[in-house]
């Protein structure tokens, strides 16, 4: 399976100058690399989420490379347009350059208090829009203290469990589209990225056991809601740098990592997508 290496650039950098010279450090090391490894196959797909103000030039400068960009966010009140301030839809970041967007990262659900209704009208209009969606799940340090991981998960993922109903009972009846074609898209269009709440730019990091088993448990949960979900994805989110990645990219749970301020340095950033890149070939 191909390992994934995204880059949540968060509120970062703070100016266009500084985008552009870390978009300058991405593509000529990128560009490197895949000189280097000419006729080599690749087993790990790169990609940068830059915040809403920066992407259109992040996406622009990314035509022609192998790095894809996605969103951070998208709007649940509207897949197009409307009268909500602030909001950018699935439909304004595709036309911006997007290909994929964050959705329930951490962040999100503590300072926005992100519902479970309102996540899954965002997954539906990323999928309305063909966005690829990454589902940002994973506990608290008191839900991890007090054993509650796994019951935090069913929870967080329950809103795939939904989408997938809402959409059977809404296409029942219609003969152009059975209810597992919903399913397959979705097996498709969706990424799951782990990502112990804890462990987010704390330096404290769980054992490569602990989230292989944690990434086992999320793979046969949404297996259990539709056969074709059993090829999705599982990434880890957790503090992944430079010195842990290999041991991360070894176990074969894991597909790949979703990095924060490591991604914001093209050299460690490419590091960790070097470390899956050896372990998947």
């Amino acid at each position: 399976m191909q390992a994934w290496v995204i880059g949540n650039w968060k509120q970062n950098p703070a100016t266009s100058h500084d985008v552009n010279a870390l978009m300058d450090d991405l593509l000529t090391a990128v560009t490197a690399e895949e000189s280097t490894r000419a006729g080599t196959a690749k087993h790990c797909q790169l990609m940068i989420a830059p915040s809403c103000i920066h992407m259109a030039a992040a996406s622009a400068r990314l035509q022609g490379s192998s790095v894809l960009c996605a969103a951070q966010d998208i709007s649940a009140h509207s897949a197009t347009t409307g009268a909500y301030t602030g909001d950018c839809s699935a439909q304004q970041v595709t036309d911006a350059g997007a290909i994929w967007t964050l959705i329930g990262h951490s962040e999100r659900r503590q300072y926005h208090q992100e519902s479970h209704d309102l996540l899954v009208q965002k997954l539906d209009n990323g999928l309305k829009q063909n966005l690829g969606i990454v589902l940002c799940i994973g506990e608290t340090q008191a839900q991890y203290d007090a054993e509650q991981t796994f019951d935090v998960l069913d929870e967080q993922l329950a809103v795939i469990k939904e989408l997938l109903e809402q959409q059977a009972n809404q296409q029942s009846g219609q003969q152009s589209a059975a209810p597992s074609d919903v399913a397959v898209t979705l097996s498709e269009r969706l990424i799951i990225a782990y990502e112990p709440v804890w462990a987010i730019g704390t330096g404290k990091v769980p054992t490569v056991a602990e989230v292989s088993a944690t990434h086992k448990y999320i793979k046969q949960t949404i297996s259990s809601f539709a056969a074709p979900l059993s090829t999705v994805s599982v990434l880890y989110g957790g503090s992944v740098n430079a010195d842990n990645a290999d041991s991360f990219a070894a176990d074969s749970m894991i597909d790949g990592a979703l990095v924060g301020g490591a991604s914001l340095k093209a050299e460690s950033f490419l590091a960790i997508a070097e470390a899956f890149n050896r372990a998947k070939t």
